[in-house]
């Protein structure tokens, strides 16, 4: 049976990899995600699994290539400037069509920046995970709870489609205690039967990851990467859509933040605001539809809400949205999380001024 238990969003995290099937990690300490390594270093030789904590950040998503060619399900995880240093690694995993699980924390910069639980890593995430143009599956839950319920679908599709996938969440849901349910364990499987390094003793042909080519080999690779992420639009879109069947004003945000902007959603509507909202659950691919259908003689004005100054999702948004409906935002960052109360003053200030308009 599921086991419902009282946690830390790190433990959390770090149990629901563990239950999905990890069974490599590799990582460097930074906070605020040090309580993922900490909890892995004593539980994963449990299961049979081993931990290491490299010398550093690209010594530790090396490490994670290599043992993710193995067919082993492999994890790295770290924050802002630490995944800034693995975006090499992670590039090469790509190259080479390697599955493998990167936990991106957030937390404020650019830089060092702050250690305060931030969403400044969009656009690293959905953008430029690495040199090339590549891109990558990138899930973006709201709850500790949320993130352990993606965690076994994240490294099924990492597996399917030979590449890595991002689980983009910040330092509120690493350091917040919560009430969850833990999946059942999965029972750890090889990936890849026809490509993974495991030794053949002259029983098969000899296999070789190719991580680079000649121009054509390369031209015709980025064709094909671009043909996968083509049929993510079709196959891997997550949405909440909350509030809508009325809404002449939408608000949307992802992650920590959607939950503080539901709650101040909720008190406006409770004084007659037609008020809707937009959550993406998994940021790359967008949701465009859901943005692209609404209807600019009902929709007067959207306003997108992030932990970040400027917003970075809006961009997205921005792209998504048929013309006639005018886009505003609010941000806070640097680990100033903002209250229900001033995400709602803030939703009606803008209200106002659109009006006023």
């Amino acid at each position: 049976m599921s086991e419902r238990v009282f946690m830390k969003g790190g433990e959390a995290v770090a149990e629901a990899l563990i239950r999905a099937g990890c069974r490599f990690y590799a990582g460097y300490p930074i906070t605020p995600q040090n309580e993922i390594p900490e909890y892995l270093s004593r539980r994963l030789p449990e299961v049979g699994g081993v931990f290491i904590q490299g010398e550093s950040e690209i010594a530790s998503v090396n490490m994670v290539y290599g043992a993710a060619c193995t067919g082993t399900r492999s994890v790295t995880s770290s924050s802002s400037p630490g995944i800034s240093l693995k975006t090499e690694g992670i590039s090469y995993m790509a190259m080479a069509k390697i599955p493998a699980l990167v936990v991106s924390v957030q937390r404020g910069g650019p830089g060092c920046g702050s250690i305060q639980p931030s969403q400044q890593d969009y656009w690293q995430a959905t953008k430029a995970l690495g040199n090339g143009g590549n891109k990558h599956i990138v899930f973006a839950p709201a709850t500790i709870q949320e993130t352990v319920d993606l965690m076994e679908t994240a490294f099924q599709k990492a597996e399917r489609d030979r590449n890595p996938v991002v689980m983009l969440i910040d330092g509120c849901i690493c350091s917040l205690m919560e009430p969850v349910t833990l999946p059942e364990m999965v029972e750890p499987k090889l990936a890849g039967p026809d490509w993974r390094l495991e030794g053949h003793a002259d029983q098969r042909p000899g296999r070789r990851i190719i991580p680079f080519g000649t121009e054509d080999f390369v031209e015709e690779f980025n064709r094909e990467l671009l043909k996968m992420e083509q049929a993510w639009d079709e196959r891997d879109t997550m949405v909440e859509e909350l509030y809508m069947d009325d809404a002449e004003i939408v608000v949307t945000a992802y992650g920590t933040c959607a939950r503080i902007v539901l709650s101040a959603i909720q008190q406006l509507r409770g004084v007659g605001h037609k008020i809707g909202m937009i959550r993406p659950i998994v940021v790359n691919p967008f949701p465009k539809a859901a943005y692209n259908k609404l209807d600019p003689t009902t929709v007067k004005l959207l306003i997108d809400i992030e932990l970040a100054i400027p917003c970075q999702m809006v961009d997205d948004v921005m792209l998504a949205l048929p013309p006639g409906i005018p886009v505003n935002t609010f941000g806070r960052t640097g680990g100033n999380i903002p209250t229900d109360g001033e995400v709602r003053d803030a939703i009606l200030e803008l209200i106002e001024e659109g009006e006023a308009q």
